[in-house]
């Protein structure tokens, strides 16, 4: 079926990612993605980008939200930008996980249970956790790549979510030029291969529409030098 734009669409779930392919010559159509299951957004020699909503179930994903607004250790951030000092428009947290640093420490029971599904079904032994809680739509994070010296080459990025949704959009840096705007749902699973990074930025855009507290989990594997330190983007 179609919507009233003319995109195409899929009944059945609430899941929407569009993506938008651009040249200097010409704009193609957005294509509408709506699947249950995983959507395999880009695989090429770019890298491999794919999202599957509904990967932890509504009830889990609830409680565990709760879990870490409360229990997390959050921080107020300050940086430098343009010469000058301000607020990281959003909380933050990170943690290693025991497996890597057992004298880190102990993250909260959720975290450790979400580390557990999301290793298991995608088999990637992460080691780390980065949290970002955006407020209300005045919270972002601006377009980055992640730092390659702070993942162990050759392994993913997994972004869970909780809570609100809110889109993210992702940009390719060289032409031909692909955008992928996605609706991180609560319970979502975003996968970003290594060499993602390389190749494209993403980032979570400030919006004037009503949205709810989001928690993303952003799992990582980090290098042996790594312990002790932490991440600034988490997405």
């Amino acid at each position: 079926m179609s919507d009233a734009g003319g995109n195409r669409t899929r009944s059945g779930t609430s899941s929407s990612v569009l993506i938008s392919y651009v040249s200097t010559r010409c704009s193609m159509p957005q294509l509408s993605l709506l699947d249950a299951g995983e959507s395999v957004l880009v695989d090429d020699e770019t890298g491999r980008i794919a999202y599957t909503p509904g990967f932890v179930d509504e009830a889990t994903a609830a409680a565990w939200f709760a879990e870490l607004r409360k229990d997390a250790e959050w921080k107020a951030e300050r940086r430098v930008m343009y010469d000058r000092e301000v607020d990281v428009p959003r909380l933050t947290g990170h943690y290693h996980l025991p497996s890597f640093d057992p004298t880190a420490a102990t993250p909260p029971v959720a975290i450790l249970d979400a580390a557990v599904l999301v290793t298991a079904r995608t088999g990637v032994p992460f080691t780390s956790v980065g949290l970002n809680l955006y407020r209300d739509g005045r919270d972002s994070v601006a377009p980055h790549n992640d730092h390659l010296y702070e993942i162990v080459e050759g392994h993913p990025i997994a972004l869970l979510s909780l809570g609100g949704t809110r889109r993210m959009t992702i940009r390719s840096k060289e032409p031909p030029r692909r955008v992928l705007h996605i609706d991180l749902e609560a319970g979502s699973l975003l996968m970003m291969s290594y060499a993602t990074q390389l190749h494209y930025t993403h980032g979570v855009p400030k919006t004037k529409q009503p949205v709810g507290e989001r928690i993303s989990l952003a799992f990582r594997v980090k290098p042996e030098s790594s312990r002790g330190s932490q991440g600034f983007y988490s997405t």
